[in-house]
């Protein structure tokens, strides 16, 4: 019988991490299949106990699930500092890990960029905002966040320790220091293609610009990063690294990387 993985979220119909994830399973010969479930929060409780009880090898969870894990299931130590948990496993018991900030890393590295000593500003406060800030801070990146509202920034700052949270009033300033940008909000996502916080007028031609929004690959805000000269990153690959260190994590078997990479893309290509 087939081992079962799965993606909970709400909504979860745009999650193309079952195409990934099974092309992965199928070049490697494993007997698995990977689906997506709808899951309101209030159910994620039972749906996480339900998967264990029917045998599931692991889940991925999306928004806006991955914060209201903390607390129902056990953690690892990074998942617990970051307090959003994007991945499951149930080979010991339930637990909680998180490979964003992983798969974030990754994506910078393969665009040759290394974040150690580097000024990075992280736009947004929510659950990726959080395993970025958490993750490149202990890499050894000088770390600002940015928010609209204010006091959801400072907040965060305050929990990752070492960081300034801020409104995006300051943006203009801040940026002139700043190496690496990254957008962890949905701003600019399909179908709001035309949306964008930062403009070419704001940016330097020595900036880094990372939008983890990878529908479509070259948002709003890596045009005016282009028109700028400065040096885009799409966010397609974060996807593909965090869920192949998820895959890791539930098979301890390595991922095929350049497999994962093609089927999404081919599924953003639909």
């Amino acid at each position: 019988m087939k081992q079962v993985f799965g993606v909970l979220g709400d909504p979860i119909a745009h999650s193309i991490s079952p195409v990934m994830h099974n092309a992965a399973f199928e070049a490697l010969g494993m007997d698995c299949t990977y689906h997506a479930f709808r899951v309101e929060k209030q159910n994620l409780g039972d749906a996480i106990k339900g998967a264990k009880a029917m045998g599931f090898g692991g889940l991925n969870l999306t928004v806006p699930l991955k914060e209201n894990a903390i607390g129902l299931i056990e953690t690892d130590p990074l998942a617990a500092r970051i307090g959003a948990v994007n991945t499951i496993d149930f080979k010991d018991g339930i637990k909680g890990y998180n490979t964003d900030g992983i798969g974030a890393r990754k994506t910078l590295e393969d665009a040759g960029v290394d974040i150690e000593d580097k000024n990075v500003l992280v736009l947004g406060a929510g659950g990726a905002a959080r395993a970025i800030a958490f993750t490149f801070t202990e890499a050894g990146a000088k770390v600002n966040i940015a928010n609209r509202t204010p006091e959801r920034a400072m907040t965060l700052a305050a929990e990752v320790g070492k960081v300034n949270g801020f409104g995006l009033d300051v943006l203009d300033r801040c940026l002139e220091d700043t190496d690496i940008l990254i957008n962890t909000t949905t701003v600019g996502m399909d179908p709001n293609i035309g949306d964008c916080i930062v403009n070419a007028e704001q940016m330097h031609s020595d900036l880094t610009v990372f939008d983890i929004v990878y529908n479509p690959l070259k948002t709003r805000l890596l045009q005016e990063a282009e028109a700028a000269g400065a040096t885009p990153v799409t966010g397609i690959m974060m996807l593909v690294y965090q869920g192949a260190e998820a895959f890791r994590i539930w098979t301890g078997v390595e991922p095929p990387v350049d497999v994962m990479k093609k089927a999404a893309m081919e599924a953003l290509r639909l």
